[in-house]
């Protein structure tokens, strides 16, 4: 763009140039390029983000990326972020099934617990490793939450995208897919309480039991409004509830992360419309998160070096892997599953995506990881997601879940019909 035009945008015109390169570029990647098999929309709209980062844009057109993203802009950008991902994570609190999870306690609790904590202990391992070395750790982390957070990042599970990439694979209504979200949805609680305990500041400890104690008791009431309430006015509440679970979080010191997950966790999923809830995640999705995405590209960074920012990521990616896949053998053989499903629910808990990238972004605002670290955690992410579809697809086939699954679509098609 010639210089005496960019002198005469203003600052509006700069903020919806941004917007149009979000939408516009990851768009244009997806569906010509036909990705969707190994990189659904949401995985091409995160390596976008990362492309505009300071780290390949900012290297290569200095000038443009300076033009598009300036202090401003991003400030603007950020904003629709945090509400962005605040809202998308209450929808994922919102999902857990918890009633679900209770009935079938003990081999949910088995596998679940197995799943999360073969990949913690590697994840902790592969922290050691970076804990030796320089540029990773955050100025303000203490080594047990650098390692503790590292090898949560590799346990992760994204709730929200699993369910996306299992409503592909035609088995997310199925007996399997509703086993598999009972497991991703305990993880999920562990995940977030772990962040908490990491997050946990002791100068400030009175303040952050004020606000427990506190959401204890108002969201009592809170479950004791909302089924009285007709559901068009839930929704509205719903979202004040959230913004004040994010306030009361973020002003104790837990970040505003934490307050949206427990403002959904409370929240019964049958006090909303189903079809609905799942129109309002996918709008979310469409509308609002690939400014997050953008926004999480602009964090990384690559002035470690690119070789020892993908090695880190390799290292990291390893442990996530290799331990998911040895946590649902331990719990296949403990449990007596048929063969072969230990693999083909391993890798679909694979799926990190959204909630480990949400997961890194606190740690990198608390400054309890580096730029470069979050660079390495977000790349890992990314790989395990992209991982899931092209392995499980060929289990399934094998398993005959695809067969079943196109037969239950045609079935429903034609009661539509």
């Amino acid at each position: 763009m010639p210089p005496a035009v960019r002198q005469a945008m203003n600052t509006t015109e700069i903020f919806l140039v941004a917007m149009l390169v979000i939408f516009t570029v990851p768009y244009l990647i997806w569906r010509l390029a036909k990705t969707d098999y190994y990189a659904p929309l949401v995985v091409v709209q995160i390596l976008t983000g990362i492309a505009l980062g300071p780290g390949l844009l900012g290297a290569w057109q200095p000038e443009v990326y300076a033009f598009v993203f300036t202090p401003t802009v991003i400030q603007s950008l950020n904003g629709i972020a945090w509400w962005a991902v605040m809202v998308f994570v209450w929808i994922a609190g919102i999902e857990l099934d918890l009633h679900e999870a209770w009935k079938h306690r003990g081999e949910s609790a088995v596998t679940a617990g197995l799943a999360l904590g073969a990949p913690l202990v590697l994840g902790g391992a592969a922290a050691l490793v970076l804990l030796a070395q320089p540029g990773w750790v955050g100025p303000a982390a203490r080594p047990w939450q650098f390692v503790l957070g590292i090898g949560m990042a590799c346990s992760v599970t994204a709730l929200p995208i699993l369910m996306l990439l299992m409503e592909k694979l035609a088995i997310l209504r199925q007996p399997l897919g509703q086993r598999i979200l009972r497991y991703a949805s305990l993880d999920d609680i562990a995940i977030w309480g772990v962040l908490a305990l990491i997050l946990m500041d002791w100068e400030r400890v009175g303040r952050q039991a004020a606000f427990l104690v506190a959401f204890f008791g108002v969201g009592y009431a809170f479950r004791r409004l909302m089924p009285r309430l007709p559901e068009r006015d839930r929704w509205p509440v719903g979202l004040i509830w959230l913004a004040a679970c994010g306030l009361g979080a973020d002003w104790a010191g837990l970040h505003f992360m934490v307050g949206a997950f427990l403002a959904g966790a409370v929240v019964d999923s049958h006090w909303f419309d189903r079809e609905r809830m799942d129109l309002l995640r996918h709008h979310v999705l469409l509308v609002v998160m690939p400014v997050f995405f953008l926004s999480t590209g602009l964090r990384t960074n690559w002035q470690v070096g690119g070789a020892a920012v993908f090695l880190a990521a390799a290292l990291l990616l390893v442990a996530a892997v290799a331990g998911k896949l040895a946590g649902t053998h331990l719990a296949a053989r403990a449990l007596g599953w048929p063969r072969g499903e230990a693999s083909l629910v391993g890798w679909l808990l694979q799926t990190k995506a959204l909630i480990m990238i949400i997961f890194a972004n606190v740690l990198l605002d608390k400054q309890l990881i580096t730029a470069e670290t979050f660079t390495a955690l977000l790349l890992m992410a990314v790989a395990s997601t992209m991982l899931t579809v092209p392995m499980v697809t060929p289990m399934l086939r094998r398993a005959g879940h695809d067969r079943a699954g196109r037969a239950s679509d045609d079935a429903r098609a034609g009661t539509r019909t």
